[in-house]
């Protein structure tokens, strides 16, 4: 039967071609024929014996099943008339317009034929149900059905009846289950619509009229009797105009404790996704980081002493491991070895100093030069000191070439390092990437090659070589504290943008969660060894405490003491920042922070605490599909409309359904390398036990020592 629910009166067969379908060419043509179809239609009791006669009506193949849609696909435009022509002819009856819609609606499952379908005007067809009392609800369960198969142009032709859809919502405030049905259609609509990097234009925005959307959503949601769907596709929705409509959700503060008081679910899902929410509230009005400090003012702090507390900091970590402190002498010594290479001209010597200084700090080596003062003028001019350099940055390629023509042990690893940093110096970072990228091929237990795969554009790139850095032994503070920086900053803007980008419950949700809890655990290991005057303190720290809050949920605390040493250490980071000459900016993470922290268990949020509370036992995966109507023949309907039977085994099979599983921490462990721990949705497993998961071949030859043991068991 091809039809949903019990089977129907089957009216007379007629062949594709039959010449007793009328060719009419308006509405108010019917025939004798027509009017008997409209008796046995009118007959039916029922959405789902509805569309179960018209199906048989229309001699139609099974729509449930794939080969069904392909045979539709190759006699579309026939199939199509046939159908059309009785629509136009009977627009004015709710019945027999509501039915074809569904079969329409439920051809939609195949991407092409929804596409030709929007462009025979679809959507156009459905929209007017909305005003017929009788076909309300099912136009509803229809938008759901097709924004959940729908396509990208296909949800964005939807998202422009969001004024339509909030009027339903308006009207009919008490109907929660057609409350249910647009909420779903518009989380899924709108994703498509503003979840994108566009801003959207003047006149879309006042289309979506976000203000409005927010208030009628949120206040739908806070119903007690409003169902757990609901309440998933609410919070998706919510989290959609976070980005392009920063101000209008400011503006509208029971949205944003909505979101931190979703940080305190059971579902981990829920949690990142507010997270992402949060960040995006931001991104558009944040302030850019500081990328460079002043070299003068470290001087002058260092000169003027610190306050009494921060000098105990100090101590307290080692102050000859501190920043400050390895840069001031990484200065002093860049300088003595300039002046010594002036007097002797030893190239090679100078190289090898400058390495050794390179891989101690950041802010290594200066871009200066050799200066005299002139007797005539009394200004200070550059000197020609007989080297082939003037600018002491431009020395590193001359002392590279210097070390690899004496060839001591390491001479490549050394010299390449040298034009590396040459290649940073000079915004080339491309192509000090490249260099180390054919560096480690030659030497893959060089850290500072990893450390330079980090610093341009591939982030996907920049991970795995900073968690393969990172497993490297001979490493020096500063760049095992730079390769644990970007882990968590590249992992931690990996995470958030798949989240943005993903589906709930799909791959790449699973990856972005992977992420997160791996910038987590490397933000966790850099406050507790990092120096604390570190210039990445700050950033470090702002990740920690907002991924420390997201990951742990209902195990933090409400007064969030468990975060109270985090939060002193960055007070003195902002401090130490403040002296050193830089106001701490308004960064998109400070401020995301700084938001949490401060909203965290105020009222408003406090308010909504009871009523996300729900998320913590059930997500959408773990209950029954919802009964969308108290009559049995419209929820046969309805699981027709999502039924779908593989034909290769008739399973069944609902590929585009919204699902919203439960996600675990141990489920991201799948996602992670069993060497380096780098977060990935491409690992390759090992062929010989099928268990562990790498990177590479790179990171499976490295681990295979320690692995070779169980994988042979």
């Amino acid at each position: 039967m091809p039809g949903p629910g019990a089977k129907a009166k089957r009216p007379k067969p007629k062949s594709a071609n039959s010449s007793s379908i009328a060719s009419t060419s308006g509405s108010n043509v019917k025939t004798a024929e027509y009017q008997s179809l409209i008796d046995d239609v009118a007959g039916t009791v029922g959405w789902g014996l509805t569309v179960a006669f018209l199906c048989d009506y229309f001699a139609l193949p099974d729509l449930s099943k794939r080969s069904g849609l392909k045979k539709v696909f190759a006699n579309f435009e026939t199939i199509y008339q046939r159908i059309d022509k009785v629509y136009v002819a009977h627009q004015d009856n709710w019945k027999l317009v509501g039915g074809i819609i569904c079969i329409y609606t439920k051809m939609c499952a195949d991407s092409i034929l929804r596409n030709r379908l929007f462009q025979k005007g679809l959507l156009a067809k459905i929209m007017p149900l909305l005003d017929m009392a009788e076909c309300r609800s099912l136009a509803l369960r229809l938008l759901t059905t097709i924004t959940h198969h729908g396509g990208m142009e296909v949800r964005q032709d939807i998202s422009r009846q969001t004024p339509r859809l909030l009027r339903v919502l308006q009207e009919f405030p008490d109907d929660l289950v057609g409350a249910e049905l647009v909420i779903s259609t518009l989380a899924h609509a709108l994703g498509a619509a503003i979840n994108v990097e566009e801003t959207p234009t003047a006149s879309d925005a006042k289309l979506l009229n976000i203000p409005l959307l927010l208030r009628v959503v949120t206040g739908i949601m806070r119903k007690p009797d409003c169902s757990i769907q609901l309440l998933h596709h609410g919070m998706e929705l919510l989290t959609h105009p976070s980005l392009h409509f920063w101000k209008e959700c400011k503006a509208y503060p029971p949205v944003v404790d909505f979101y931190v008081a979703c940080l305190r679910t059971g579902d981990l899902s829920v949690r990142c996704a507010a997270l992402g929410a949060l960040m995006r509230l931001e991104g558009l009005s944040a302030e850019s980081d500081q990328r460079f400090n002043d070299p003068h003012k470290l001087m002058a702090a260092a000169q003027n002493g610190f306050p009494g507390h921060l000098t105990d900091i100090l101590m307290d970590y080692g102050p000859m491991n501190c920043e400050m402190t390895l840069t001031l002498r990484s200065t002093a010594d860049n300088q003595r070895i300039f002046m010594k290479c002036a007097q002797d001209h030893d190239l090679y010597a100078l190289g090898i100093g400058l390495v050794e200084i390179i891989l101690r700090n950041e802010f290594s080596v200066g871009d200066g030069y050799f200066q005299f003062q002139n007797e005539q003028t009394g200004q200070m001019e550059i000197a020609d000191v007989g080297l082939p350099f003037k600018k002491w940055g431009d020395a590193l390629p001359h002392c590279a070439k210097a070390i690899r023509a004496r060839r001591p042990e390491g001479a490549e690893d050394m010299a390449d390092v040298l034009d590396m940093k040459f290649y940073i110096m000079r915004s080339r970072v491309g192509e000090a990437v490249a260099m180390a990228r054919k560096s480690i091929q030659r030497n893959p237990k060089f850290p500072y090659f990893y450390y330079v795969i980090t610093l341009g554009k591939n982030l996907e790139d920049g991970l795995r070589s900073s968690k393969k850095g990172l497993k490297c032994k001979k490493i020096t503070p500063f760049v095992r504290f730079g390769l644990m920086h970007r882990a968590v900053e590249i992992a931690g803007n990996l995470g958030v943008c798949r989240l943005q980008e993903a589906s709930t419950g799909d791959r790449k949700w699973e990856e972005g969660i992977a992420f997160l809890a791996s910038a987590m655990e490397d933000a966790k290991s850099y406050v507790a060894e990092a120096p604390p005057d570190a210039r990445h303190m700050k950033n470090v720290l702002y990740w920690y405490i907002c991924l420390t809050i997201t990951m742990k949920g209902t195990e933090m605390s409400l007064d969030l003491h468990e975060l109270q040493d985090a939060l002193r250490k960055l007070k003195a980071a902002d401090e130490f920042s403040t002296i050193l000459g830089t106001i701490p900016p308004k960064t998109q993470l400070r401020m995301t922070q700084q938001n949490i922290i401060q909203r965290y268990d105020t009222p408003g949020v406090k308010e909504w605490r009871t009523i996300v509370a729900r998320f913590d036992n059930t997500s959408l995966s773990d209950i029954p599909e919802p009964l969308l109507s108290p009559e049995k023949v419209e929820d046969d309907l309805a699981a027709w409309l999502d039924e779908m039977h593989l034909d290769h085994n008739n399973a069944h099979s609902h590929p585009e359904t919204c699902s919203h599983p439960r996600i675990s921490l141990n489920t991201v462990e799948l996602y992670r390398c069993s060497w380096c721990g780098n977060p990935s949705a491409v690992l390759r497993k090992c062929s010989g036990c099928g268990k562990t998961r790498y990177c590479d071949n790179g990171c499976q030859k490295m681990h295979w020592a320690d692995h070779k043991v169980v994988c042979k068991t």
